[in-house]
């Protein structure tokens, strides 16, 4: 995947598509899926809010919701705020 989205906007995909799995897969509580993936809640609020995160915690939150990362980012390069 190659994009050339500054990085404010990249965040704000990642943080919507978090959001987006996270209610698809039932939980309307981003504080019941953090205790589940076992991250805490304010840094998960965080991550739906734009935050950075590492490589690995993403992987962590798609594997539980699972969903691929190909899914994941589907959409990417027509993003826009």
């Amino acid at each position: 995947m190659k994009t050339n989205l500054p990085d404010d906007v990249f965040f704000d995909f990642v943080s919507i598509q978090l959001k987006k799995y996270r209610i698809e897969r039932g939980f309307t509580n981003y504080e019941h899926l953090a205790y589940e993936v076992g991250i805490s809640r304010s840094q998960y609020g965080r991550y739906e809010k734009g935050a950075n995160m590492k490589l690995s915690t993403l992987l962590k939150i798609l594997n539980f919701l699972n969903v691929s990362i190909e899914d994941f980012f589907k959409g990417i390069d027509e993003h826009k705020v």
